[in-house]
């Protein structure tokens, strides 16, 4: 099914980006509010969490903005906030409950005026934002796919019968047994660093992480990368995203350094996930992927045990459109029972 877009830029999922558009003064330079943030305030504050990929990530939203508008590190403040996610390690997501795990501390010191920006990683961010708040830019997308980190085997099909496989993800979980229902699944909590260490220790002889992360860390050579054919990514894996209250002068500050061509394919499947009305109880996964301005979408809804899996696909230019409708068809063919 295709679908074709209105001229503007889709809103259902909330996500509100930028405007690219500059501003000409009649000297011919650029003013307007592109230019009167940081004329007006001497420090950008970026809330961000304190793990090394989440550091990662505010450090390259520090630097392209440093590049962009030829400031020095100085003119930026990276402030650092521990989220529930965080510092609740002995339990499964799902068993915390609620939406914003990873966000809900960020959103607190937005409103609250402590820091300016926040960074985030867009896969835990709710499809619903909190009143006020917009996510006004995206970096360019890196690459979505899933890596298998093995001692033990190259890929999941020559996994030991019955091995130990520790991951915190339904998602994942979930892909895995639908692939491999001897596998016997531990919880896996805590940043890449973490567990990696687990591995080391025996825990489980494998772990899948996200490419994306890895990446961003500098261990690039780590693991084996799993096609996206074989596990569908989480919805905006590989997305980072920018957050800040409305103030149209701070977002066309940070207009530069948006991606547009992520905006679209993380808005196609945001607007999926939030028709299904998911969240991390939920193994949902979903990709878009966009090719001369035509979108092609998968999506997938799973049963916590893997014993079932509903897919949907759509190819069209109307983001949100395709992805509320493909979770409609998951929907209709039973998807709302699975969790």
């Amino acid at each position: 099914m295709r679908y074709r877009a209105a001229m503007r830029q889709p809103l259902a999922d909330r996500l509100r980006f930028a405007r690219l558009a500059r501003h000409t003064g009649e000297n011919g330079k650029e003013s307007g509010a592109m230019a009167d943030w940081f004329e007006q305030n001497a420090v950008l504050r970026i809330g961000t969490r304190g793990s090394p990929l989440a550091l990662a990530q505010a450090h390259e939203v520090r630097d392209r903005l440093m590049a962009a508008h030829d400031l020095p590190a100085e003119r930026f403040a990276v402030t650092v906030l521990k989220t529930t996610g965080d510092a609740v390690q002995d339990r499964p997501l799902s068993e915390i409950g609620g939406k914003g795990l990873f966000t809900k501390e960020l959103d607190l010191a937005l409103e609250a005026g402590e820091i300016d920006i926040a960074v985030h990683s867009m896969k835990d961010v709710p499809t619903v934002l909190v009143e006020g708040m917009a996510i006004t830019a995206v970096l360019p997308r890196e690459d979505v796919r899933d890596v298998l980190v093995s001692d033990h085997a190259a890929s999941i099909e020559a996994l030991p019968q019955g091995a130990v496989f520790g991951t915190s993800s339904l998602r994942r979980r979930a892909q895995l047994l639908h692939r491999r229902p001897d596998l016997q699944m531990v919880e896996f909590r805590g940043n890449v660093q973490t567990r990696l260490k687990k591995l080391a220790d025996g825990v489980a002889v494998a772990t899948i992480l996200a490419r994306a992360g890895l990446n961003r860390l500098g261990q690039t050579e780590l693991g084996q990368t799993i096609p996206e054919t074989t596990l569908l990514p989480a919805v905006a894996q590989g997305a980072v995203g920018i957050q800040q209250r409305h103030d149209d002068a701070l977002a066309e500050a940070l207009a530069p350094i948006h991606d547009a061509p992520t905006a679209t394919r993380i808005t196609t499947e945001r607007a999926f996930l939030r028709a299904l009305d998911g969240s991390c109880r939920t193994p949902i996964a979903a990709l878009a992927t966009l090719a001369d301005g035509e979108i092609a979408f998968r999506g997938e809804v799973l049963r916590p045990d893997g014993s079932q899996v509903l897919c949907a696909a759509r190819s069209g230019t109307d983001a949100a459109a395709m992805g509320t409708d493909a979770a409609q068809e998951l929907l209709a063919g039973g998807a709302g029972g699975f969790y």
